[in-house]
């Protein structure tokens, strides 16, 4: 009589893998086809929107008045800003259009999000590397003054991100009002989200309200990094990091219950 032995954490880890890659091959290839950029597309949106608005602002003259370089505020700013928001916006509805995967044993809810999690975070991880490392071969935008504190700054940004993404997609599936909401959620959060300003910019009163904003310090501390004392920067890390720790349980408990509810 065979005896049903319990996976160990090594095989269930392994099992994990194998299943993360599945799904994210996958949606490569559903999201970006086989032909033309095919996957660089993943990492060619970021990089257009953000030389576009870069170009924008260089054009207008609105770097003039401040002691930053245009390309490198827009390049920290706006790539910074659509890691987190594509994570969510992609979590939205990834587990209802993927439902009909869910039937296979090994994958669950909480898969499908991480997958597009990664693939998002990945993706605008590469272009801010692309993007930055160009500029500066080019002389448009110094390198960093500290790139410890880019590299902090930035996994601070994808923690957010994730943790954001898990709520909402968690959210999305547990029941659609939650989509509806976020869609305008997320247009009011862009113009607050630090992408665009210096919290030092504003007057005392508005500067106490965007730093109850998490991502707010994360994009500060990633100026910081690159900019170093040209202008005085705002943030806590430990304020940021307790944000994100909360979301990230709040949004794994909201999978959770979310799962439980799909009727499968």
């Amino acid at each position: 009589m065979e005896v049903n032995e319990t996976p160990t954490f090594l095989q269930s880890l392994a099992i994990q893998r194998r299943v993360l890659f599945a799904l994210m091959m996958r949606e490569i290839i559903t999201r970006f086809g086989r032909e033309n950029l095919g996957v660089l597309w993943l990492v060619g949106e970021p990089m257009l929107f953000t030389v576009g608005v870069a170009t924008l602002w260089t054009a207008s003259g609105l770097a003039h008045g401040s002691g930053l370089p245009v390309v490198a505020f827009a390049v920290t700013g706006y790539s910074s800003v659509l890691m987190w928001r594509n994570s969510a916006s992609k979590c939205a509805e990834g587990i209802q259009v993927n439902k009909a995967l869910l039937y296979h044993r090994s994958v669950h809810p909480i898969d499908v999000l991480l997958t597009r999690i990664l693939l998002e975070i990945s993706g605008a991880t590469a272009s801010f590397i692309v993007l930055s490392s160009f500029f500066v071969f080019v002389g448009w935008m110094k390198p960093p003054v500290d790139l410890a504190l880019v590299l902090g700054g930035w996994l601070m940004l994808a923690w957010f991100g994730a943790s954001l993404a898990l709520l909402i997609g968690g959210g999305c599936a547990f029941d659609e009002i939650v989509q509806r909401l976020w869609h305008p959620a997320s247009y009011l959060l862009f113009p607050m989200s630090g992408a665009a300003f210096m919290v030092e910019w504003l007057p005392e009163r508005l500067q106490r309200i965007v730093l109850l904003l998490p991502m707010v310090h994360g994009v500060e501390l990633l100026r910081k990094g690159f900019f170093g004392n040209v202008v005085h920067t705002h943030y806590d890390v430990g304020y940021m990091a307790l944000c994100c720790a909360v979301l990230s349980l709040v949004g794994l408990y909201v999978v959770r219950q979310a799962t439980r509810r799909l009727d499968l």
